[in-house]
């Protein structure tokens, strides 16, 4: 397959479904009995949602959408700090678009923008590294966030820092990694799934093998998938031929562009530059054991936190949920977007309550944008 649209073709599409209906049936799940399969990924979830994949599938499948959409699950007190480093005198803030309109207690770095404090929209941190090179008398801070797809590059960008002794250049480090909180979901007494549709970019970093625990010591299928709508069908027919057959393995579905090791050289980056924090704060999830990333010692001239003495620098305290908030629930799969009470009400994309709502990735986005959901919150 060379171009997108033969992985929109109807044609492969409709014997994808057959094949997702017989295995469906084979397994005798119904719509009051479904098959959980959470698709880890936000990426995944606006593909299910823009392709009209929920509908197509046999009705004993249920989507259940996961954490995997670092805006969303980024605490609440990560942004208040952001916008403390933002504000203060002789800081330029970098960060990605995403993060921009994130509410914290105290608004969103947007509303810190329009109060005075220059933050600036970046596409890559070397681009934040480009605005400390032309401007050695500011500190500029990037605000290192996402998962392993985008840990990488702010390790580039650190290391070329370093090795060109950009002094004023630092990186306020919040990157996460997506193997334990699925180790969490499945530790929750309270989760039923039955499968994973892995992310796909996650792993062109990072390989396959880092899921093997899922199905060693879960007995549950991961199938690392692609984004198109054909990609997504033949993950979960991949999946669900797996439970008919009383299988549990990881299958790599996106192997034109996944190799089953990695990226040697971003692995490398990664190793060099970070080091495990002992825990991480998810939004929902709480903390999570060795699910986040530090700069390590070597390279503390670079790291936001002990620079400005933010952050896991010092003694921290989680910053609840606005009331009536769900986000939480919703991003471990809990409930749907429209169960949440805020949905459409308190909570819009032009007035966001919870980041689930801003991020591209966020489920309540999907459901907003592609769910047809805007009638059922009114």
């Amino acid at each position: 397959m060379k171009h997108v649209t033969e992985f929109r073709d109807p044609v492969l599409a409709k014997a994808l479904l057959s094949e997702i209906a017989r295995l469906t049936d084979r397994i005798r799940a119904t719509r009051e009995n479904p098959v959980h399969i959470m698709e880890v990924c936000g990426g995944h979830t606006h593909a299910i949602f823009r392709f009209g994949l929920d509908k197509l599938v046999h009705d004993g499948i249920e989507f259940i959408h996961g954490p995997g959409c670092p805006v969303c699950v980024l605490p609440m007190a990560r942004v208040d700090e952001c916008i403390e480093i933002a504000e203060r005198e002789g800081v330029i803030f970098t960060t990605f678009g995403d993060a921009m309109r994130v509410p914290g207690t105290r608004g969103s770095l947007l509303q810190a923008k329009a109060r005075g404090a220059d933050i600036r929209m970046v596409y890559s941190p070397l681009d934040a590294l480009e605005i400390a090179r032309r401007n050695p008398d500011r500190e500029v801070v990037f605000f290192g966030l996402g998962f392993e797809t985008t840990t990488p590059s702010t390790a580039f960008a650190i290391q070329a820092a370093s090795t060109e002794g950009v002094a004023n250049f630092s990186v306020f480090c919040n990157h996460i990694t997506v193997p334990e909180p699925i180790r969490a979901l499945l530790n929750d007494p309270h989760m039923k799934l039955d499968g994973f549709i892995g992310p796909g970019h996650v792993s062109m970093v990072i390989g396959t093998h880092p899921y093997d625990f899922i199905a060693q010591e879960f007995g549950k299928p991961i199938v690392v998938a692609g984004f198109e709508p054909i990609d997504l069908l033949q993950s979960v027919a991949m999946v669900l031929r797996q439970i008919a057959e009383a299988r549990a393995e990881v299958e790599n579905q996106y192997a034109r562009v996944v190799p089953e090791h990695g990226n040697p050289a971003s692995l490398a980056a990664i190793s060099d530059v970070y080091t495990r924090r002992p825990s991480f704060e998810w939004r929902g999830l709480g903390e999570i054991d060795a699910s986040g990333l530090r700069i390590r010692p070597a390279y503390a001239a670079f790291d936001a936190e002990e620079k400005f003495g933010v952050g896991y620098a010092i003694a921290t305290r989680p910053v609840p949920e606005p009331e009536g908030c769900a986000c939480g629930a919703v991003m471990t799969g809990r409930i749907k977007p429209v169960a949440c009470p805020q949905y459409g009400k308190g909570c819009t994309p032009e007035m966001p309550l919870g980041a689930l709502m801003v991020s591209s990735e966020g489920a309540c986005a999907a459901y907003w944008q592609y769910g047809g959901a805007r009638g059922a919150a009114a």
